[in-house]
């Protein structure tokens, strides 16, 4: 696409459907930024304002300061509830590839007899999404980031399991990259509204969920047939490998008799 720069294979482009909002870099002001070296990852560093609680006074505070700051119409509103709105930034590096929904109308074998019937075939088209790729959000003040992650997958009609993904604080200082897993309940725009608008100091990212282990219940069957199928050729290959060591052992004992 010459607007969002998606990569597909050339028979698949008629399958891909996605909302480009227009020309690459549009509203992604910082995104030229994103050279930093990351010489330091630490996943278990608590945020300083992890644990910080506001009152009413201090959240409508923080609220007007958070406005002041910013060089956008993406501002906060408070809600007379005492909830309040407004937009996080989170930009998707996503090493794997996604799935999209693809659908096919197959005619019938009865279509000449019976009429136009036509039957729907259900298909899945997977791309990479490119790097950079960058989503703004209009949320809540209690929306946690797992509701954060449905919402993204559900803006590039992305239909892989959202266990698949999660939702990462990341933040510069003192020339080091600090990035942590947000929890299924925690708020990420409370999160901005305490650290405030700077990308340096906070900003959300869309990684793959890497716990350490595997989430078999995440992929579907076809997948989980085609995992089978390659730990079947791996554990082919390597017995191949320990008999063919194993005779060249047996051959250069032989030898020495």
């Amino acid at each position: 696409s010459p607007d969002c720069s998606f990569t597909c294979h050339y028979r698949c482009r008629a399958l891909v459907r996605l909302d480009c909002s227009g020309p690459p870099g549009a509203g992604d002001e910082d995104d030229g930024t994103e050279q930093a070296l990351e010489k330091d990852t630490n996943v278990d560093e608590p945020s300083e304002w992890e644990k910080t609680e506001l009152d009413q006074a201090q959240v409508e505070q923080r609220i007007k300061e958070y406005n002041s700051q910013i060089n956008s119409n993406l501002f906060m509103s408070l809600n007379k509830d005492g909830s309040y709105t407004g937009f996080i930034k989170v930009q998707l590096k996503l090493v794997r590839p996604v799935s999209v929904p693809a659908s096919k109308r197959v005619p019938s074998l009865q279509a000449g007899r019976l009429g136009p019937r036509t039957q729907g075939v259900k298909r899945r088209t997977s791309f990479y999404l490119p790097k950079g790729t960058v989503k703004h959000l209009h949320i809540l003040s209690h929306t946690r980031a797992s509701e954060v992650i449905d919402a993204l997958l559900r803006k590039f009609t992305v239909v892989d399991n959202p266990r698949k993904f999660a939702l990462f604080e990341r933040s510069e200082k003192d020339e080091q990259v600090y990035l942590r897993k947000l929890a299924d309940e925690e708020q990420p725009l409370r999160l901005r509204l305490l650290a405030g608008p700077s990308e340096k100091v906070l900003s959300f990212v869309l990684k793959e969920n890497e716990t350490g282990e595997v989430n078999w219940d995440a992929f579907t069957l076809p997948e989980l047939h085609n995992f089978l199928r390659i730990l079947q050729r791996e554990e082919e290959e390597h017995v191949r490998r320990l008999r063919h060591r194993y005779a060249r052992c047996r051959q250069k004992m032989q030898e020495a008799l």
